[in-house]
């Protein structure tokens, strides 16, 4: 049964694109026959999963683009600190130190990109090309299970990411995300494995691969794993990343009842094109899922030097004591869910 439903989902999950890669293009294999997705690869671009306020489809022209990009908040910060490298001790005290109080750092340690990102020669407004609005279909247990932790009690239950334990954006996977610096996802494959390292905190998710979707099997459900519990298999020029049971503190877009279904095929020497589908009936009132592209990176993967044992977390406890001290509440709560505010649409 299991096998069946598996199996079933995939053929469901969407159209393998082989047939829609580009004219005459000869897909590169590795010296065991099998696809060849090795390299380094990026996913960065202002383009998010989600759907922003004021575009109302998902495939956009070149000037609807540019003028999603110009009033992006990234491109807005860039325009503000435009010319802010002037050598004057009025500069330097607005823009070029940590006094900025609505960044935490300047526009200059920031790269998500430069524009929309483009999918099979489309300007895209979202990753999700369904539903049709672009937007994650919550349900209310949905927007319940991802509050964000209002309690500076103890550095246990603060999240992940500022513990320097897993990275904010979600960038390995699944689903892959992207954010605004550190992009660069690197694959490394074996005849029996797939291994994905993201860049940002070098979250990693090593996927063993089977023959085949009738041969999946994943471990026991009560060990849940860090990126989730993956395996994979070739179908045709495609690889498929069938995955359960991510670890619940992840912020995953599944719980233990969920699924996320990947498809990665070569779409030109320098593209992959990527097809996601996420299911789950506790955070979800359907399926859901989407597209992207990951370009070639022209660099390697840095080092994330996320500074654990540094100001931030006795900051963050000092600051809750003191409102102990004072009688004063924490903050409240806002709906948070794998990076995205769903409490303002953005």
């Amino acid at each position: 049964m299991k096998r069946a439903l598996i199996a079933s989902m995939v053929l469901v999950c969407t159209a393998a694109p082989a047939a829609l890669a580009q004219a005459g293009y000869e897909k590169p294999k590795t010296s065991w026959g099998v696809p060849d997705f090795q390299g380094y690869w990026t996913n960065q671009s202002l383009t998010t999963m989600q759907r922003p306020d004021g575009a109302e489809k998902l495939v956009l022209t070149e000037k609807e683009a540019e003028q999603l990009t110009h009033r992006n908040v990234y491109s807005a910060a860039e325009r503000e600190e435009a010319g802010a490298s002037k050598l004057d001790e009025k500069s330097s005290a607005e823009l070029l130190s940590d006094k900025n109080a609505s960044r935490a750092y300047n526009r200059f340690w920031m790269d998500p990109g430069t524009s929309y990102a483009q999918v099979k020669g489309e300007y895209r407004s979202s990753w999700i090309t369904y539903p049709g609005n672009g937007r994650i279909p919550y349900t209310e247990a949905g927007i319940k299970a991802n509050m964000r932790s209002s309690s500076f009690d103890d550095y246990e239950i603060r999240p992940l990411p500022e513990r320097c334990l897993m990275s904010f954006t979600g960038s390995a996977g699944p689903v892959l995300g992207n954010g605004m610096y550190n992009n660069t996802l690197q694959i490394v494959q074996s005849p029996t494995s797939v291994m994905f390292l993201a860049e940002m905190i070098h979250d990693v998710r090593v996927i063993p691969i089977v023959k085949s979707a009738a041969e999946a099997k994943h471990g026991p459900n009560e060990i849940p794993r860090w990126g989730g519990d993956s395996v994979g298999w070739y179908e045709g020029d495609t690889l498929v990343v069938h995955t359960i049971n991510s670890h619940p503190r992840q912020r995953s877009y599944i719980t233990t009842k969920g699924q996320v279904t990947e498809r990665y095929t070569r779409w030109s020497p320098t593209e992959i094109f990527y097809e996601f589908r996420v299911e789950d009936p506790t955070l979800y009132t359907e399926s859901w899922g989407g597209e992207q592209t990951l370009r070639v990176s022209e660099e390697p993967l840095y080092e994330y030097a996320c500074h654990e044992g540094n100001y931030a977390l006795p900051g963050i406890l000092a600051g809750a004591r003191k409102l102990e001290r004072e009688g004063r509440p924490h903050p409240i709560e806002k709906p948070i869910f794998a990076g995205v505010d769903v409490s303002d649409g953005e």
